[in-house]
């Protein structure tokens, strides 16, 4: 792993849309949530959604210190803020304080991170070959063992399933803190026994069939994918919260 990058903070690390990381707060009372950049003003500010929690607005005052995170064109950028002025009406927003300078991390394409989440896979039923199912339509259990923006491994039972190279999945699963993916299309890129089960490479194929719901703000699988995987990466202890004022 590259040791951040310090810089300069300008516009081009800043996209209207671009999902964050927003870390609010210090200490025990930090919160750990996810939101949406609406807009800025060079120099003065950045606007984003007023995240929840729970179905509550994460609690801030004016001077709250936060730490922002973005993926921007393959790299991890993140950079201290603060908030400058709250909204509830007529919608929820954040403005913080724009970003004085910024630290970046160069990621390798498509890193993987660790999971341990249960799965459901369907079989496939449009074009190509088809994962065969011993029940037929009945989806299958399984555990999805690490994920990436490309694709992910997972386990299966053997005794339920004919499994075969280059046949297409669709994949349900739950992304913790995120949403519920369904209709997630796949396929097989490499198959291996694992004491008595299946272990499958499975390659994403996002046809717009796919949906998620979320737990909160609204957006793309791919994006919410991306953002699962940022938020597993950020642990590295570079950029940490201030621990006061």
């Amino acid at each position: 792993m590259m040791e951040p990058e310090h810089a300069r903070a300008h516009s081009s690390i800043l996209k209207v849309g671009l999902p964050l990381q927003l870390v609010i707060g210090s200490g025990h009372d930090k919160v750990n949530c996810g939101s949406t950049l609406l807009g800025w003003k060079e120099r003065a500010w950045v606007i984003c959604e007023w995240p929840f929690h729970f179905g509550q607005a994460v609690p801030c005052e004016i001077g709250t210190h936060c730490l922002v995170r973005s993926m921007v064109t393959g790299k991890l950028v993140a950079y201290p803020s603060e908030v400058c002025m709250t909204q509830m009406s007529p919608l929820p927003l954040l403005y913080l304080a724009f970003p004085r300078r910024t630290e970046e991390i160069h990621l390798r394409k498509d890193a993987r991170v660790a999971s341990n989440e249960p799965l459901l896979l369907m079989q496939g039923t449009q074009g190509g070959t088809t994962l065969v199912l011993r029940e037929g339509s009945v989806p299958i259990g399984g555990l999805l063992q690490d994920l990436s923006l490309s694709g992910c491994r997972l386990i299966l039972q053997s005794s339920r399933a004919d499994v075969v190279m280059g046949a297409t999945v669709y994949l349900e699963f739950e992304l913790i803190g995120i949403g519920h993916v369904t209709h997630l299309a796949g396929a097989i890129k490499n198959i291996a026994e694992c004491d008595g089960a299946i272990a499958l490479g499975v390659e994403f194929r996002f046809n717009g069939k796919e949906a998620i719901e979320y737990r909160g703000w609204g957006g793309s699988v791919q994006k919410a994918i991306e953002y699962a995987v940022m938020q597993r990466q950020t642990d590295w202890g570079f950029l940490t919260p201030p621990s006061g004022p």
